[in-house]
């Protein structure tokens, strides 16, 4: 009877010892469990040590309610044909830690692949329904847009879902090879023209100050000659003016003194054939020096100063 009664005791304490480790969980710091009592929703449990009933409640999942990421790899055309690849990086988290929010994050999909498969195409379909209305020329400088677009999309469902979107990065926006190679191209092009441009606008602001230049230094050469021109003519008049006083002088002088004109003709005539001796630098002067010669000009010259002095008012 002993016997029977310490194996009773025995099997008690070990059943019991069962029913307790059965019951224990224990809830990782950023988990949520999720118990099921045949099958059915039954509660959760939060971070740290809980009990559960049994063999009757069971714990049917383990949500996490940290930041999750996520790489995508996709293709999307463009509107004119283009082949644009884009790799992507999605930030994602459980909403809060509400009873409904654990249960639609449990119960939505049947296993966490399902709802990345979601997720996933989703993000790709809202990409490439955004992409086929842009061209190629477009795309590069729509990353914000695109991003944009995709979260207004996607918030809804992930809400639904039990998720938020916390961060979308569209880390590289690619073409193929030969789209690549003609993009090149034409900025290579662009710049080309760019800097054609540039030099003739440079070799035109260079033509029109050389032409400016090239008019005022004939502008201020033409003023210099015009200024000399009338300094020279006013010094051949004052010369004129000094001669005429001179000889109308000399000719008083003359007459004061009773000589004869002509002495005054041969004086000029001796100055003269005198003056092309001293400055003539080496030029031949014919001069026809007879008596003759120099009767005949100074009968001119007093036939000269004749017609002067009749003329003369």
């Amino acid at each position: 009877m002993a016997a029977v009664s310490s194996v009773f005791l025995l099997i008690s304490l070990v059943a019991g010892v069962v029913v307790v480790m059965a019951s224990v969980v224990t809830v990782q710091q950023g988990n949520v469990a999720v118990l099921t009592m045949f099958g059915k929703y039954s509660r959760i449990l939060r971070p740290g040590l809980g009990f559960k009933i049994p063999f009757v409640e069971t714990v049917a999942q383990r949500i996490s309610i940290q930041n999750r990421s996520a790489d995508l790899s996709f293709q999307a055309i463009t509107a004119d044909q283009a082949n644009v690849g884009f790799q992507a990086m999605l930030l994602y988290a459980v909403v809060d830690q509400e009873e409904n929010t654990i249960k639609n994050v449990a119960f939505k999909f049947i296993d966490y692949q399902s709802f990345m498969q979601a997720l996933v195409r989703t993000v790709e379909g809202s990409v490439r329904s955004f992409v086929a209305k842009k061209r190629q020329a477009e795309i590069l400088s729509l990353r914000r847009e695109i991003i944009e677009e995709v979260k207004s999309q996607l918030d809804a469902s992930l809400e639904a879902w039990g998720y938020h979107l916390i961060d979308l990065q569209m880390n590289d926006i690619r073409f193929d090879e030969v789209v690549m190679r003609s993009m090149a191209e034409v900025v290579a092009s662009t710049n080309l023209r760019a800097a054609a441009e540039n030099q003739g606008q440079a070799l035109f602001i260079t033509k029109t100050k050389q032409a400016e230049a090239d008019a005022a230094a004939i502008r201020i050469a033409a003023e210099a000659e015009r200024s000399a021109s009338q300094l020279r003519g006013q010094g051949i008049a004052l010369l004129r003016e000094e001669v005429a006083r001179g000889l109308s002088q000399a000719a008083k002088e003359i007459q004061v003194a009773n000589l004869d004109a002509s002495f005054l003709l041969f004086t000029m005539w001796t100055e003269a054939v005198k003056h092309f001796g001293e400055t003539g630098r080496g030029n031949v002067i014919f001069l026809d020096g007879s008596t003759e010669a120099m009767g005949r000009s100074m009968k001119d010259m007093m036939a000269m100063t004749r017609v002067h002095e009749i003329n003369r008012p």
